[in-house]
């Protein structure tokens, strides 16, 4: 089964070896027919501590290191 691969914003990098990405998702509202804007929050292991909170970094599903951690990054996009 293919792992899944999300793109986000870090929020947060004030753990050891972990980030707090926020993923943005824009969907229809059923009713109104007007865009929303959804976010999920989601804790990944950063292994070097590269980054910093405003980062674009793309983090991929992986086994579960915590009880509240199972993405890794894989790389940061932008600053």
């Amino acid at each position: 089964m293919p792992r899944r691969v999300l793109v986000g914003t870090v929020i947060s990098d004030k753990m050891d070896k972990t980030i707090v990405v926020r993923v943005d998702r824009r969907v229809k509202h059923p009713l109104y027919k007007k865009f929303i804007t959804r976010s999920q929050r989601f804790s990944a292991h950063d292994e070097a501590n590269s980054c910093a909170i405003g980062d674009t970094v793309r983090i991929r599903e992986c086994r579960p290191l915590s009880r509240n951690k199972h993405f890794e990054l894989v790389e940061r996009i932008g600053a």
